[in-house]
């Protein structure tokens, strides 16, 4: 008899027994702990569908979870009845693909001249560009303000736009790492065969770093279109406003008494596309983080 053919000793079946008992508790115990702690960051999300959904009295009642009738109406009433929000979600659509477009090209660009490139200086200036992720959005304002008015680009897109293809750290960052775990192998053989640098950027190395240029694409257009304070600085005009600005307006711009019924429903269909991209596309967030080389 074959040793693969001798049956498992009893000792042997009842510590595997033991075993899958102990993991099948501590499955168990997991669940327990996780479901309440999921349903209690759920919540809030929860509270802001049941308030679009309710009418002005029912609003009053905090115990009353479910609607009861259910207001569908809020929805169009929110969205059409009150403010232009399809002019805001246009507005905010343009500035979110541009930021995208500079994001991707640039932190590709840049990060492959850091990651391949040789030139005097190329770490101290690297370390200067993630030393600027230290400072805040807050103390960079005015100086930024000041030069966008004398751009005269106040109420227009382009402070919002124009910056991201000048670089941000942090994708730079994502970027570089990515091109240094690319074997040089390649970007040697296209140097052989009499490509420039700007060619092996473009036709080579480019297409090998889309799963982080999807992470960059995601993160960038999360952040542009959850962006409130720089739309409320530079876009005075009401046809310019982004889906913020517009929920902001809706805030304050309406009887003392507020309808946040009608609120509500127009930050839930602001947090749609963020929320739908982000589950569409997640699988790209672990291939970026995962991917090491090029796969075989």
């Amino acid at each position: 008899m074959s040793a693969s053919s001798r049956p498992e000793s009893p000792a042997v079946s009842r510590a595997g027994w033991r075993r899958s008992i102990r993991r099948h508790w501590v499955n168990c115990l997991a669940v327990i702990i996780m479901l309440p702690l999921a349903i209690l960051w759920m919540m809030p999300l929860i509270l802001m569908i049941s308030t679009s959904l309710k009418g002005q009295a029912q609003i009053l009642e905090p115990s009353r979870l479910l609607p009861d009738p259910v207001m569908w109406s809020n929805y169009p009433a929110a969205l059409f009845g009150f403010l232009p929000f399809p002019t805001f979600f246009k507005n905010s659509l343009i500035i979110s693909l541009a930021v995208v477009i500079g994001d991707v090209l640039s932190a590709s660009f840049v990060g492959y001249g850091f990651a391949r490139l040789r030139f005097p200086g190329r770490d101290i200036l690297f370390l200067v560009l993630l030393s600027t992720m230290m400072i805040p959005f807050a103390v960079r304002m005015i100086p930024l303000f000041l030069v966008f008015k004398q751009l005269q680009w106040i109420n227009t897109f382009l402070p919002l736009t124009v910056p991201s293809f000048f670089g941000t750290p942090l994708f730079i960052f994502l970027a570089r790492q990515f091109y240094m775990s690319i074997p040089q192998e390649l970007t040697e053989v296209a140097r052989v065969d009499g490509a420039n640098e700007l060619r092996i950027w473009w036709s080579v190395m480019l297409p090998l770093t889309r799963p982080v240029m999807a992470v960059v694409a995601i993160l960038a257009f999360q952040q542009s279109w959850n962006d409130f304070l720089a739309p409320l600085i530079y876009l005075n005009k009401p046809d310019m406003f982004t889906a913020t600005l517009g929920l902001y307006t809706l805030i304050g711009g309406l009887d003392a008494v507020q309808p946040w019924q009608y609120l509500m429903a127009a930050t839930l269909v602001t947090l749609l596309p963020v929320v739908v991209l982000f589950f569409s596309a997640q699988r790209y967030f672990i291939q970026g983080v995962s991917v090491s080389g090029v796969k075989g």
